[in-house]
């Protein structure tokens, strides 16, 4: 079985740990979805650590990268994309949200999030609900609990 089509894309914001972008490249590689990198990044792209978490399918994630914010910007507003910012500090958990197919899902550094100039830019703000006084879940999770759910709406509309 394939993946869905989808134009729903993932977007890294100067990621700090090569191994969670790793496994995000090899999540998005097997789903079928793009990947967008918001550069500086935390380490080094060729990086080892990138390689051995996403195996062989960082060669076959199909990667674009951003010299900066604002190049990032620029080129999502051409292509009429909405950004759909992850954060703990949102008001709408994903579940509850509506994603649309040519949503970018934003995501921001490990170790501190995203900035608030990111914040102000993003269409819309998502969480991901957690127990009282947990901080947040591990990045590759969240890409892959909110791109779920995404794509799952994706398929319940196309029926």
């Amino acid at each position: 079985m394939t993946p869905p089509e989808t134009d729903l894309r993932i977007a890294l914001f100067q990621p700090d740990i090569p191994g969670n972008t790793g496994a995000i490249l090899r999540l998005a590689a097997c789903l079928g979805l793009s990947v967008d990198i918001i550069e500086p990044a935390g380490f080094d792209l060729s990086d080892r650590a990138l390689k051995r978490a996403g195996m062989d399918y960082v060669e076959q994630a199909s990667l674009h990268r951003h010299l900066n914010w604002p190049s990032f910007q620029e080129w999502a507003a051409a292509e009429q994309r909405r950004l759909v910012l992850a954060s703990t500090r949102a008001p709408t958990a994903y579940t509850q949200f509506s994603f649309q197919p040519r949503d970018i899902l934003l995501f921001g550094r490990e170790s501190v999030g995203a900035p608030d100039h990111v914040h102000a830019a993003a269409n819309a703000r998502i969480l991901i609900p957690m127990a009282e006084g947990r901080r947040s879940l591990n990045l590759a999770l969240s890409v892959a609990m909110i791109a779920g759910e995404a794509i799952r709406q994706g398929q319940l509309s196309a029926s």
